[in-house]
């Protein structure tokens, strides 16, 4: 997924902030944590051009692991019930409830290590073939980069959308 993880995120804390509201936590901030909650298995990346040199699929990187982010989403739970200020809590739950949707996301045409790292072998629902140089273009070229613009346009509706009960 290329264009989908950052609106995914928007998404997510947006549906959610009004069942989390009475938290004390600004819908700015719960919105921050969501957006960066999506983005944030994708900081392998750094490591991926900076340091690995491209020699791994950057979904082989423990911030792709869904262990992680099943982990954080349970430890995050925890404390959001057992909290008394549950704001902090709020926004950990939201940030890891969005990194858990990218791993959701990048399962439906990119590879990911389900069951990492006990388990090496990628899982994903469609192929994208390698048809096209360079490499990008086959996904974007992929009837899956649809699915990316209906969250793009699922997030721009939301943004735009006046709240029912302001």
């Amino acid at each position: 997924m290329f264009i989908g993880h950052m609106p995914a995120g928007y998404i997510s804390a947006k549906l959610l902030f009004k069942q989390l509201a009475d938290t004390g936590v600004s819908a700015k901030l719960f919105v921050l944590a969501g957006v960066l909650g999506g983005i944030a298995p994708d900081f392998d990346m750094f490591y991926f051009y900076l340091i690995d040199n491209r020699q791994n699929h950057h979904h082989t990187y423990w911030p792709h692991y869904p262990v992680l982010w099943l982990s954080l989403l349970t430890a995050s739970s925890i404390w959001f019930r057992l909290a008394t200020n549950k704001s902090g809590a709020a926004l950990a739950l939201i940030f890891s409830i969005s990194g858990f949707v990218h791993m959701l996301l990048d399962s439906i045409v990119g590879d990911i290590w389900w069951f990492a790292p006990l388990i090496d072998k990628p899982y994903a629902i469609f192929t994208v073939e390698a048809v096209y140089s360079p490499w990008w273009l086959n996904f974007i070229l992929h009837w899956s980069f649809a699915l990316e613009l209906l969250v793009l346009a699922w997030a721009y509706y939301l943004w735009r959308s006046k709240p029912a009960n302001p």
